[in-house]
């Protein structure tokens, strides 16, 4: 599995300007908030989750996205969604439950997961993930991370939450 340095010499290679802050550690969305406060651009939150029909689903949305797991298998045509298991997580993406992050697409080889973006982080200036370890933050600017898409040819599926949110209330 990559590590933290070789994601960021990826990064540089596939030219996305990167700025690491390292922290203490961070396990969930609502920790960190004095953190989150010092570093500019969008925080995100990222769910590792598995269907029905076995496919496994990366969402990474912003920070105070509502998901409604119950609708979004119906958004994004998969099985029922429910939370992927830890074995499960780190045999695909790399990473342990804390630092789940949309940068581990990169220790998916086999491509099993499948990648939904929530359309604010697509289209913030600025995007903020772990860098495969809760204990540091990693922005690139949203060019930046498409060029990261890119480079390991992942074409996201965009979901606009904000608006689903607006429907189901």
């Amino acid at each position: 599995m990559v590590t933290r340095n070789e994601l960021l010499t990826f990064l540089a290679a596939a030219g996305v300007e990167a700025v690491t802050h390292d922290h203490p550690a961070v396990f969930t969305v609502g920790e960190g908030a004095d953190i989150k406060a010092r570093i500019p651009g969008a925080h995100t939150k990222n769910l590792f989750l598995k269907d029905a029909r076995d496919e496994l689903w990366l969402i990474s949305a912003e920070c105070h996205a509502k998901i409604d797991l119950k609708r979004l298998h119906h958004v994004i045509g998969s099985g029922r969604l429910s939370f992927g298991n830890e074995a499960l997580m780190e045999a695909t993406l790399g990473v342990t439950p804390g630092s789940v992050t949309a940068f581990a697409l990169i220790n998916d080889k086999a491509r099993r997961v499948r990648f939904v973006l929530d359309r604010t982080l697509a289209e913030a200036d600025l995007v903020n993930f772990h860098p495969l370890t809760n204990t540091a933050t990693t922005t690139v600017s949203a060019a930046g991370f498409r060029k990261f898409l890119k480079a390991l040819d992942i074409q996201p599926l965009v979901v606009d939450f904000v608006a689903m949110a607006a429907i189901g209330n």
